[in-house]
Order: C-alpha cells, then sequence, then structure tokens
C-alpha cells in the first residue's frame, strides 16, 4: 500500500498554500535583513564556536547582503566585538525608568515555600 502525499492533490489547497503571504511582504522582510552584522570567532579547528568559550579569540565581523554573509571588518576580541555590533549599548537612555518597587510581603506562587515545621503536640 501506498503513502499518501503530505498534501493533498487538490490544485485549490496549493493555490491557497501559495496566496498565504503576498510577495511584497516576504520582499519587505527580507530587505530588512539586508545590513545585519554578525561576529564569528576566529578560532582552528571543528570545534564550538559559541562566542562564551573563547572571548579573548578575534572575531570576524560578517554583514548579510541580502544573499550571503561577506566580511565586513575585524575585532580583536568578544569585548570589541559587542561595540561594533551594538554601538548604542554603552549609552545610557536619556529618560531611565524609576527603579521597580521592592516585593511586597505574602506567600505568592513565585516566591520559594516555607521549609516544613515540625508538627505541634503533646510530649
Amino acid at each position: 500500500m501506498g503513502r499518501a502525499p503530505p498534501y493533498p492533490a487538490d490544485s485549490s489547497t496549493e493555490e491557497q498554500r501559495m496566496d498565504d503571504e503576498p510577495l511584497s511582504d516576504w520582499a519587505d522582510r527580507r530587505a530588512a535583513k539586508v545590513g545585519r552584522l554578525r561576529a564569528v570567532p576566529i578560532v582552528s579547528g571543528d570545534g564550538p564556536k559559541a562566542s562564551h568559550l573563547n572571548p579573548d579569540a578575534p572575531r570576524a565581523i560578517e554583514r548579510w547582503n541580502g544573499y550571503a554573509w561577506e566580511l565586513h571588518g575585524f575585532a580583536a576580541n568578544l569585548a570589541e566585538a559587542r561595540r561594533i555590533l551594538y554601538p548604542d549599548a554603552d549609552k545610557s537612555p536619556a529618560h531611565a525608568p524609576p527603579p521597580g518597587r521592592p516585593l511586597a510581603p505574602g506567600k505568592g506562587k513565585h516566591r520559594k515555600p516555607d521549609p516544613p515545621r515540625p508538627p505541634r503536640g503533646r510530649k
């Protein structure tokens, strides 16, 4: 017995899938990603390349051109790469929100429960 195709062979279903999103919306979403930067650690071997594992390793700064990542620059380490990727992170906002209220006393669901107490009774 053969398997059924993942989608019905009905042409109206196929047309509906194709028309779920207008092409202009897709193009706008794709164009918004052009110019995005990322930092890639320059390490030898096939090991992990997560930023937190080699914070002192140099970084290649790459830029998305809409089709592929292309070399944009270099950074000496993770701290310098973050300054390039997030230039506004060092600036403090002009109108910082006031600090939040401290937690009020009580036993909410999100709080740690009290430790169990020994039972009270006669000796």
